[in-house]
């Protein structure tokens, strides 16, 4: 099993590299870029699919030789809705920062959809507010199953401080639509103020003599990446500290059907 907790290297430039080779798996791919104004990041898709996200600053944007403008606003995750671009395969983009940018690139397999470039301003994403009482998260879809994508699902979510996330706990390791589907997952943890921590867990159901196959209980600090190969894997954001994540998922059908841990069920009721 490959290790699940993924710190950052380094301050500036790329800082996150998880691939399907690394992570030991075949769909997600998850890079993040820290850039200094007049600083750029770029790369090729090839056979992937990307969605690059501005989780703070702005910069110059390009994607399949469309110059797309300035695009990003909010300098901290905690504050609004993202800029994102879609990008398909076989294209080449580049972001050249403004201002300080941190840029997450969400990939996964592209399948000759023939999708085009798009922007994915602000005013165009849903949120929602999920739970209720000490569960209460509040959800951006930058990128849900009814937008166009070939395989990449991606959404971002604020969990207050003191509050439970990705719970009760659920999976999605099956193929077994349309019970639940299989998806990859990444979490990308960032905590309000940076000082803070917060705990995720990412387990398996226990067999009949008791044992789980996957049990990993992780303090994750800002900036942190977690993977979900297989598995529940619930959060919790500490006391003081709000607890931001981007989500991104992708399997073998472009769909979120989620199994809830049977013994917790009982806490949707």
């Amino acid at each position: 099993m490959p290790q699940l907790h993924v710190k950052p290297q380094g301050r500036s430039g790329r800082v996150i590299a998880v691939t399907p080779e690394n992570a030991g798996w075949q769909h997600v791919g998850f890079e993040l870029y820290r850039l200094a104004p007049g600083e750029t990041a770029e790369a090729e898709t090839g056979g992937r699919e990307a969605c690059l996200v501005f989780i703070s600053g702005k910069g110059e944007t390009v994607a399949g030789g469309e110059q797309l403008g300035v695009l990003g606003a909010r300098m901290s995750p905690f504050e609004g809705k993202p800029w994102s671009v879609y990008v398909p395969q076989g294209k080449h983009w580049s972001v050249t920062a403004e201002s300080d940018v941190v840029l997450a690139v969400c990939t996964a397999p592209g399948l000759g959809g023939g999708l085009p470039v798009r922007v994915i301003a602000p005013d165009a994403l849903g949120q929602e507010v999920r739970g209720q009482g000490t569960n209460t998260r509040y959800v951006t879809n930058i990128l849900p199953e009814g937008e166009p994508a070939d395989s990449l699902l991606v959404v971002e979510v604020i969990t207050p401080g003191g509050h439970t996330s990705s719970y009760p706990p659920h999976k999605h390791d099956r193929d077994d639509l349309p019970r639940e589907s299989l998806l990859e997952e990444t979490y990308y943890h960032r905590l309000n103020p940076p000082q803070g921590f917060a705990f995720q867990r990412v387990y398996t159901d226990a067999d009949e003599t008791g044992r789980r196959e996957l049990d990993e209980t992780m303090a994750v600090e800002d900036g942190d990446v977690v993977l979900v190969p297989k598995g529940y894997h619930p959060c919790a954001a500490c006391h003081g500290y709000d607890l931001y994540y981007l989500n991104v998922m992708a399997g073998p059908t472009r769909t979120w059907k989620f199994h809830n841990a049977p013994e917790h069920e009982w806490l949707l009721g």
